[in-house]
């Protein structure tokens, strides 16, 4: 079976992360401490619709000292893309008149935002086959629940690609069945807390290594055993299972002048 990589460097600064390959999806949720660190070092930003909005208004407020404008024009998104319900006019017409390519896609109402994000950079030649990118989705958590189960599903929907939702709390990634996965851990930004959760259907057998409670061949469903609430023990965690499994992991509150901080 062939073994997949998990690793966030990506909130590590630029100095001490291996080269970041990854592409950026800012939906319309508060936005986390280490967006100024995400943006700065991927391939391609994306605003979701109302996530325009997040950046124009928050972003802002990570630099109290200077000027909001300036940090405006600095952080412009590459792409805005959804179905325009949210995107205030004023934030829309800001960042056109800054040359953002803007996609209003109100015609399709059977995919989500996240959705559309998605495919954009699957399909971009910045995606290229030898070396395609990483998907990281901030916001992806937190508000509605039916927002938070429509970007798990899309998890499920692109199995291929890897795909990791973030909040300022924790994040979660898709281990698919068909790979041994091995999830590297920075002690000094992850965990302790952890879990394994079977959502798209049960596990008959999961085994792991590298966890507090480890599994060995064991069941998990819903109404039954679900691994939530283990913890991390090492820097190298194993996960091998006949069923696709969400990962998530907790994000420690770091300063963000330290360890979590931009370029």
């Amino acid at each position: 079976m062939e073994v997949m990589s998990h690793s966030s460097s990506f909130l590590l600064p630029a100095d001490e992360a291996s080269a970041k390959r990854y592409a950026l999806i800012v939906l319309n949720q508060n936005l986390p401490r280490f967006t100024p660190l995400l943006w700065e070092h991927a391939k391609l930003r994306l605003c979701a619709d109302g996530g325009a909005n997040r950046i124009y208004d928050e972003l802002p407020l990570f630099f109290p000292r200077e000027d909001a404008l300036l940090i405006r024009n600095r952080y412009k998104p590459d792409v805005i893309k959804g179905d325009m319900d949210s995107i205030r006019p004023d934030v829309l017409h800001f960042y056109l008149s800054l040359g953002t390519k803007v996609i209003d896609e109100s015609h399709d109402q059977d995919t989500t935002d996240l959705d559309k994000c998605i495919l954009f950079i699957r399909d971009s030649p910045l995606n290229q086959e030898s070396s395609k990118l990483q998907i990281l989705a901030t916001g992806a958590l937190g508000g509605r629940f039916d927002h938070e189960a429509g970007n798990l599903n899309v998890l499920y929907r692109y199995p291929d690609t890897k795909i990791t939702l973030l909040s300022d709390d924790c994040l979660i990634q898709l281990l698919p069945k068909i790979h041994r996965h091995e999830i590297h851990i920075q002690p000094s930004l992850l965990g302790p807390h952890c879990g394994l959760i079977p959502i798209g259907a049960p596990s008959a057998k999961t085994t792991t290594t590298g966890l507090q409670w480890d599994l060995t061949d064991t069941e998990m469903r819903f109404g039954g055993l679900v691994s939530t609430s283990n913890l991390v023990k090492g820097e190298k965690i194993t996960v091998e299972s006949d069923s696709d499994l969400l990962w998530t992991i907790s994000i420690k509150k770091q300063d963000p002048n330290k360890t979590l901080r931009s370029g």
